[in-house]
């Protein structure tokens, strides 16, 4: 820390130094400065009287910088060490439990999105979107399973360690991750994210043969794609309802792991994209 303070201070008190030699001041007043950066405005109207008001400028303007140049550097330290005091494992857990924490927000936001798309009437330039966004979210998704896969096999290596160490929170976080409702729904939501992309695109590639020439191996095959999301759809908002009571009830019994679980954000259905 200070690794601006004290050369500013020094600096300060050198010129403080040389200004008692050239107005012929107490020369400790360079002492009090090197001391306390914070009297040099004193000193300044001490010895210049009105005409210090530049250097009382110049002063508070650099003295403002050094410190908030201190106080981004200390809490930019503190939050880089924060759990320097914990024991390995537990500061292990900790950050997978934050990157954990950050990517199940991610998707519930991004889901929310996509939610709000697939109501956007079908032309050309929102499919072409939704179609990008789609990709955008399976990369949120594979980072989410992949903090969930994380924890879980950490959690499974070192389970004796949480136990010992009362850190039930972490064990808990897995059963829910690991049960099955929680399962049959991640797979339903990739399942449902194939067929509406799928869809999507057959439609934006074709989107004249379908919407204007009316063709209709184009429009048969529409029905084809339609058909197979609208299943997803259904069977997705049906996982999604019973992952949402076994999450209900999962959190009466161990309220502190509910930031880390899919926010509420997620308890609506899908609609059917038309």
């Amino acid at each position: 820390m200070y690794y601006f303070y004290f050369p500013y201070a020094l600096i300060l008190a050198c010129l403080m130094l040389y200004e008692c030699y050239k107005r012929k001041k107490p020369f400790w007043w360079a002492a009090v400065v090197l001391a306390a950066p914070i009297t040099t405005p004193y000193f300044i109207f001490k010895s210049r009287r009105s005409a210090g008001i530049i250097l009382f400028m110049i002063f508070l303007t650099t003295f403002s910088a050094v410190t908030a140049t201190e106080a981004y550097i200390y809490f930019q330290m503190k939050e880089k060490n924060k759990y320097a005091h914990l024991p390995p494992i537990t500061r292990q857990v900790v950050r997978f439990s934050e990157t954990l924490k950050n990517t199940t927000h991610r998707l519930d936001k991004a889901l929310v999105t996509l939610e709000m798309m697939s109501k956007v009437e079908s032309r050309v330039k929102e499919l072409k979107r939704t179609i990008d966004f789609i990709e955008e979210l399976r990369i949120i998704m594979s980072q989410n399973r992949a903090a969930i896969e994380r924890m879980v096999k950490f959690t499974q290596d070192y389970e004796t360690y949480f136990i010992k160490k009362d850190l039930n929170w972490v064990y808990h976080l897995r059963l829910f991750y690991t049960n099955r409702n929680v399962t049959l729904h991640y797979k339903s939501l990739k399942t449902y994210l194939d067929n509406f992309e799928a869809l999507l695109k057959y439609t934006y590639e074709n989107f004249d043969r379908i919407t204007k020439l009316k063709d209709e191996e184009a429009l048969n095959n529409y029905d084809e794609y339609y058909l197979r999301y609208r299943r997803a759809v259904d069977s997705h908002n049906r996982l999604n309802v019973q992952r949402i009571e076994f999450q209900n009830e999962f959190l009466l019994q161990y309220p502190d792991i509910k930031p880390y679980l899919p926010a509420e954000r997620q308890t609506d259905t899908f609609r059917l994209w038309e």
